[in-house]
């Protein structure tokens, strides 16, 4: 039997299934909610509904848009000969903070990964070749994430693109600028090694 009134306890359930949110956290925001004014607590129920209602998936890049297009596809000042693949929405806006990219992206909307039943014809690469087939593409940077899964779905989809006149480039890897060897792991260490650049 719970201890909580039932939309009480309902609301801890649905909070409680929200990633990284154990029981703990989730009667934490339960209660946040039940103490801010009753404003507060529906504008962002609101907010949640115009998300889902409004928010879907840009039609040239699959970005999160509003409209039919997102604000990147849609800005003239966009470089359109470079195209940067991203795993998720979360890691185009990671690359957009850093400010040093103006190219376009496609976001893949996953990686490959067989253990979890994830295949190619899951995710937006058939998009992605006819994209760079359509032309005008100089560059295609592979942005998925350094893990086996990201690696596996980066070599993937540079086989696919082999055919095509463009450079297939990946993002650096290895030591920062400013760090000290000894604090670097094997990891970066291999990295750094293995993407060396001539001075």
């Amino acid at each position: 039997m719970s201890e909580f009134a039932g939309s009480v306890n309902e609301l801890v359930q649905q909070l409680g299934r929200l990633p990284g949110i154990g029981r703990k956290s989730a009667e934490r925001l339960a209660f946040h909610l039940l103490r801010v004014p009753k404003a507060d607590a529906l504008a962002l129920a609101d907010s949640i509904r115009r998300v889902r209602e409004s928010v879907h998936y840009c039609s040239d890049c699959f970005n999160l848009a509003e409209q039919e297009r997102c604000d990147i596809c849609r800005d003239p000042r966009r470089n359109t000969t470079q195209l940067c693949v991203v795993e998720q929405p979360r890691d185009l806006m990671s690359l957009e903070q850093s400010a040093a990219y103006r190219g376009l992206y496609h976001v893949l909307l996953g990686r490959i990964a067989p253990l979890d039943g994830v295949g190619p014809d899951q995710l937006t690469i058939d998009a992605l070749v006819e994209r760079v087939a359509a032309g005008g593409i100089e560059e295609v940077i592979m942005a998925t994430n350094p893990t086996v899964e990201g690696d596996g779905t980066s070599l993937f989809i540079s086989n696919l693109l082999s055919e095509f006149p463009v450079r297939i480039t990946r993002l650096a890897r290895g030591i920062t600028a400013g760090s000290v060897l000894e604090y670097a792991n094997r990891e970066v260490l291999a990295d750094a090694l293995t993407g060396r650049q001539t001075l």
